[in-house]
């Protein structure tokens, strides 16, 4: 069976819901994690995606900020969660999907200044980080898990449009690096889009509204993320290659979210 996992930070579930019923008719996920979107479990538009073909939902909303969501084509059992928010902001979401544990995460952007003692939205970033890794340490890498997100953080040198500039700017510097790199760590996640688009090809799958034409401009940033345990590996590797890409075309749609959809498949 393929099973086709997808992230997206929809920027208003609301707003995207047509943007989302197109994504699914034209890409098929079975599972699609959504961030950012910005309301509460009662306004969601739960029959839009029992309409695609997306019954299955776990939502974990907020008032007007936050937010994420969890649409399935397959039942979603309950998993024990990877609440590790210290602000108590609806920034994750988790289920076990076909025997997979997925969870789904919006963590914070950071803010400005990149500096823990000056910025507590900084702080709070780098918290998260620590308090995820610690949580995922304590787990088997061979239990079958996806880590998937906006997990704001552009890890690479060609992760981003500048690597010399973008090490001063929040969400490529070193400590935020190393702080990705060490959750990536705790189980020996393999990273499915790279594993598809080697380094030193460029990746992004967010760009801001700022540019009048993204594609032009190419300032992008790869903060949205598939990271699977090595449980997954045999999956993520059955036709020989990994499969998984970023959705650019989206973010040319009417309205877009400034962030594309990602997706991997596994065969089970």
């Amino acid at each position: 069976m393929r099973l086709r996992l997808c992230t997206w930070n929809v920027n208003s579930v609301r707003l995207r819901a047509e943007q989302a019923a197109r994504f699914v008719a034209e890409q098929a996920p079975d599972i699609l994690c959504m961030q950012e979107i910005k309301c509460r479990e009662g306004e969601f538009p739960k029959e839009a995606f029992v309409e695609m073909g997306l019954p299955h939902l776990k939502i974990a909303g907020q008032k007007g900020w936050h937010g994420v969501a969890i649409a399935s084509r397959l039942p979603i059992e309950e998993v024990a969660p990877l609440d590790v928010c210290r602000e108590g902001h609806a920034r994750c979401v988790g289920g076990r999907i076909a025997g997979i544990e997925v969870h789904n995460f919006y963590i914070p952007a950071g803010g400005d200044v990149p500096d823990r003692a000056e910025n507590p939205k900084f702080d709070h970033k780098l918290d998260f980080y620590e308090k995820l890794t610690a949580e995922l340490s304590k787990r088997d890498p061979m239990a079958p898990l996806a880590i998937v997100g906006d997990l704001n953080v552009a890890p690479g040198e060609f992760d981003v449009w500048n690597h010399r500039y973008m090490s001063k700017i929040v969400s490529h510097t070193p400590v935020e690096i190393e702080a990705f790199a060490a959750m990536k760590a705790s189980l020996n996640f393999i990273d499915l889009p790279r594993e598809t688009t080697p380094e030193p090809e460029k990746m992004a799958s967010w760009w801001s509204y700022r540019a009048q034409d993204f594609r032009k401009s190419a300032r992008g940033l790869r903060l949205d993320h598939i990271l699977v345990t090595p449980g997954l590996k045999d999956a993520a590797f059955r036709l020989g290659c990994a499969a998984s890409r970023v959705h650019e075309d989206v973010r040319a749609w009417e309205r877009p979210s400034d962030h594309a959809p990602v997706s991997a498949d596994l065969v089970l």
